[in-house]
């Protein structure tokens, strides 16, 4: 019995009639195809059918146009990772696996964000010896009439939906995920859970199918939710939703966060690999804060990352470096605070990994780090406030530009513009309404 034939009768055994294939567009949405269980084996050999236009859909389901993708002409084969196929907890009789997107011909397909963010791994395996673990933290908000209320972070607002959060943690870890932990967040009805960190495409794959686990679950409770970057229109004064980035670089079992004589004890090849992250965070805004929303909720004094600074455990700066208890060798990590959850994962682990590849070529080293909060600092710049302004930045980016290609590039670039001209006169609790219930 071959891989396709045990993973389909392991299906069957657990009463999974159909298979969601996924793939995250552009514009940060995951949209599908279904499988019955039996046709599995027929769309690992075959792929399964998509237009290449997905790939200039923006947030609301409009169409724009690239130079070398988009329109109504050609076909894509989806063809499914059996590797991470899972019986998903909150759908019974469902199973889900993430696809690579082929031609007709099984050629690569150059706006694949999946295989980018695969090329730009094995570079850093192939390159420089490297293995990156990351992980994402995925921040929510249930519906206002189901959230309750109380302190932030405060465990009144655990009681209120304790049913819940255990059946979310439980369904996780019924998947095959470690849960790191789950917990309330500052705004009122906000919640973040954590997974343990993995290989840069497991981890995209993680952050879409802890998504959907949410979703999953939360829609057999009936509490409608929330992963935009804002979800409350009103006075716009809560926070939004992030989707931090945390990484580490290792080599030979041994984690290049420390152990160095760089800043903080992290070795060069980690500091020249974060310098690089930190270079281009402008442009990685693009693919990490995608949306015009996204920039509502990357404000100062918010923890959400606005500056254009690194520091030590500092909330406020857009690169955090975590240093670790001593006596946990693999517990240091930098994290990236102004990503949020309009961002499509794959293309920011590619995006980021490409980043901090130039930074290890180049022998970049960081600038000096920035404790308390750096709003008002003299000297000390934001990031682009506006997505058009990080737009910019990605076209001008010739690190990006050489690492995603002309075709990927310029279809992300398209919706990037697409979706600004489609929110230029909407006010910003119009622009909230719009997208809070997209991703």
């Amino acid at each position: 019995m071959d891989h396709t034939q045990q993973a389909m009768a392991r299906l069957t055994s657990a009463g999974v009639g159909c298979v969601a294939l996924t793939w995250v567009d552009n514009a940060g949405i995951t949209r599908v195809k279904t499988v019955p269980t039996a046709r599995l084996k027929d769309a690992v050999r075959d792929g399964v059918g998509m237009s290449p236009v997905f790939d200039v859909y923006l947030v609301d389901d409009s169409m724009t146009e690239s130079p070398a993708i988009g329109g109504p002409d050609g076909d894509l084969r989806l063809v499914p990772d059996l590797d991470r196929l899972t019986t998903l907890a909150a759908q019974p009789g469902w199973a889900w696996a993430p696809v690579d997107r082929f031609q007709a011909s099984r050629a690569p397909y150059p706006g694949c964000q999946r295989s980018f963010a695969r090329r730009q791994q094995e570079l850093a395996s192939a390159e420089f010896g490297i293995e990156l673990l990351m992980g994402f933290e995925t921040e929510w908000v249930v519906d206002a009439g189901a959230r309750g209320s109380g302190p932030a972070y405060g465990m009144a607002r655990v009681v209120a939906l304790s049913d819940y959060l255990r059946e979310v943690t439980e369904a996780l870890g019924a998947q095959g995920l470690v849960p790191l932990q789950v917990h309330p967040e500052y705004a009122v009805g906000q919640f973040e859970v954590s997974v343990a960190a993995t290989g840069p495409v497991a981890a995209a794959d993680l952050a879409v199918l802890v998504r959907e686990t949410v979703r999953g679950v939360s829609a057999r409770h009936g509490l409608p939710v929330s992963f935009a970057p804002m979800a409350v229109a009103e006075g716009l004064e809560g926070l939004g939703n992030g989707r931090h980035l945390h990484l580490s670089p290792w080599r030979d079992g041994k984690n290049l966060c420390r152990g160095g004589d760089g800043p903080f004890s992290m070795t060069g090849e980690c500091e020249a690999f974060l310098a690089g992250v930190f270079r281009e965070l402008p442009a990685l805004l693009a693919l990490g804060a995608p949306s015009p929303a996204s920039y509502l909720r990357l404000r100062p004094s918010r923890w959400a990352g606005a500056h254009h600074c690194w520091g030590l455990e500092n909330r406020e700066a857009a690169l955090r470096f975590v240093a670790g208890s001593p006596d946990d060798l693999g517990g240091a990590n930098a994290e990236v605070k102004s990503f949020d959850g309009a961002a499509n994962p794959y293309l920011v682990v590619g995006g980021v990994i490409a980043a901090g590849l130039a930074g290890l070529r180049e022998g970049l080293t960081l600038p000096p780090p920035v404790s308390g909060d750096p709003a008002g600092r003299p000297g000390l710049r934001r990031l682009p406030t506006e997505l058009p302004a990080a737009i910019g930045q990605l076209a001008d980016s010739a690190v990006l530009r050489e690492a995603m290609g002309e075709e990927l590039l310029g279809a992300v670039l398209a919706v990037r513009r697409a979706e600004v001209e489609l929110f230029a006169s909407t006010t910003p609790e119009e622009l909230v309404e719009a997208t809070r219930d997209r991703y």
